[in-house]
């Protein structure tokens, strides 16, 4: 059965919006060109914004999901599977969003190590990180929320430094447009909705939102933004690199940030960086707060008490990814773990939660 929560603990429709936009916006905005260009080109543009209309499809079936069990998909699942087998599927959301939670770090560190400190010792720099995340999930879920709100409103104005690109960009590469076949183009949009992920938190939180219908709108019009968003940073980095040298370009966003000058600071990309590990702080937290949200519900261990063990099964797993080979293949099964959750296990629990039903009603 769904636990009650209590009203206090609870946050506005609209809230729900930036959890799900701060999710989405991770580490893969610093690279995701050179992906999404590999099969479709230049007319990548167009699967981004087809992969971003994919994605309200599949958080539709969420709500619907959630409304009709009226709780998170912990209770839908054993709803429709028996207690046994559906916590067992609850239990691998444990090891999902722990990998989440370890593909973020180890990928900040890296670009961190590599554009800043070279020397960056990754025991305390992981350690001190997670110490802010276990903090913050212990601070409560507003806490949690109002970190995510914080990651994206303070960085905004990096927006502004994509004006650099645009001055010296070559819009005439995007030309000719449809240059490429569906196939090629649904190949794009396919490496897009890897970066598109982290919007699945949604079937955790839901219970927590106050009248979560009204938030329905808040967050497709946050899923629109974010669709907009890599639309629009696709689009310059198009146009400010040339297709060979972008495809060897793995942080085409930190490269762009190089040609950024300002009276008081010359490697703005230090800037940026650093906004970085801010945006990525609730993205920590969130991971964090879902994993040991599944723990307390399934095992009922105290949520305090998962949290630190999830932390330290973390922590041992970004220092073991001390090369570029293994963060590839963790990153790699993460990223399709999280496809394969909602691009078919979400349509297949729709339609089992849905027969369940008529048969229950019969």
């Amino acid at each position: 059965m769904q636990q009650s929560i209590p009203e206090s603990i609870k946050i506005s429709p609209f809230m729900a919006a930036f959890v799900v936009v701060s999710m989405q916006i991770g580490i893969g905005v610093l690279g995701f060109q050179r992906l999404i260009t590999e099969d479709a080109g230049y007319d990548a543009w167009i699967s981004v914004i087809g992969a971003g209309l994919t994605v309200n499809i599949i958080v539709w079936l969420m709500y619907k999901i959630c409304e009709a069990v009226d709780g998170d998909v912990m209770t839908a699942n054993v709803f429709v599977f028996g207690k046994i087998i559906g916590n067992s599927i609850n239990t691998f959301f444990i090891l999902y969003f722990s990998m989440t939670c370890i593909t973020l770090l180890a990928g900040l560190m890296e670009v961190i190590r590599t554009w800043m400190f070279l020397t960056l010792n990754p025991f305390f720099f992981a350690t001190t990180y997670l110490i802010l995340g276990i903090y913050i999930v212990n601070g409560g879920f507003r806490t949690v929320v109002g970190t995510s709100l914080f990651g994206i409103v303070v960085p905004a104005y990096l927006l502004l430094s994509f004006l650099a690109p645009i001055r010296y960009g070559d819009f005439t590469n995007l030309l000719p447009i449809l240059d490429h076949n569906p196939v090629q183009l649904i190949k794009g949009a396919y490496n897009m909705t890897l970066t598109y992920l982290g919007y699945g938190v949604l079937l955790f939180i839901y219970p927590f939102i106050k009248e979560p219908k009204k938030s329905k709108k808040w967050v497709h019009i946050g899923l629109f933004t974010t669709t907009f968003f890599y639309t629009f940073l696709a689009v310059v980095t198009f146009a400010y690199f040339p297709i060979a040298l972008l495809q060897k370009s793995i942080w085409a966003t930190l490269e762009m940030w190089k040609i950024v000058k300002l009276p008081f600071i010359e490697r703005f990309e230090y800037l940026g960086l650093a906004n970085w590990a801010l945006i990525i702080l609730p993205n920590i937290a969130i991971s964090l707060w879902v994993a040991s949200r599944v723990v307390k519900r399934v095992y009922h261990i105290k949520q305090r008490k998962a949290v630190l063990f999830i932390a330290a099964v973390v922590l041992m797993f970004v220092l073991f990814l001390d090369s570029r080979e293994r963060m590839n293949t963790f990153f790699d099964i993460q990223a399709k773990t999280g496809f394969t959750l909602a691009y078919l296990y979400t349509p297949f629990l729709y339609i089992s939660l849905f027969i369940k039903k008529k048969v229950k009603a019969s």
